[in-house]
C-alpha cells in the first residue's frame, strides 16, 4: 500500500517562473528518495508528473504549479513508506530553495 507525502512550497515567482525553475531542477528531488533517479517525466498542463527509482521501489511524484504555490505530492509504496515523516520535512525544509 502506497503512503502519500504531500507539502506545499510557496513561491512568488508566478505560475510560468515557477514552471521554469522545475524544469531545470526537479531532478534534485530525486536525490530525496535514496539512491533515486528520474525515469520518466512528463507535463500535463501545469503539472508535472515523474517517476523516481530508488531502492528498487518506484515513487510516483506530482507537482502542481500555481501562481504562489506549488502542491508537491509522493506516493511511497511499501517499504519507502517509513520515510514518510523524514522526506516531508526534508522537502518543507529545502524544497522552497529549489525555487528560488
Amino acid at each position: 500500500m502506497s503512503r502519500p507525502v504531500e507539502v506545499d512550497l510557496p513561491h512568488q515567482l508566478g505560475r510560468a517562473g515557477a514552471k521554469q525553475r522545475i524544469e531545470g531542477g526537479f531532478g534534485k528531488l530525486a536525490g530525496y528518495v535514496p539512491g533515486g533517479h528520474v525515469t520518466e517525466h512528463r507535463w500535463d498542463g501545469d503539472t508535472l508528473h515523474f517517476t523516481v527509482e530508488g531502492m528498487g521501489q518506484r515513487v510516483g511524484v506530482r507537482l502542481d504549479v500555481a501562481d504562489n504555490n506549488v502542491h508537491a505530492v509522493f506516493e511511497l509504496p511499501g517499504l519507502l513508506a517509513m520515510f514518510a515523516e523524514p522526506l516531508r520535512e526534508k522537502l518543507q525544509k529545502d524544497g522552497p530553495k529549489l525555487l528560488s
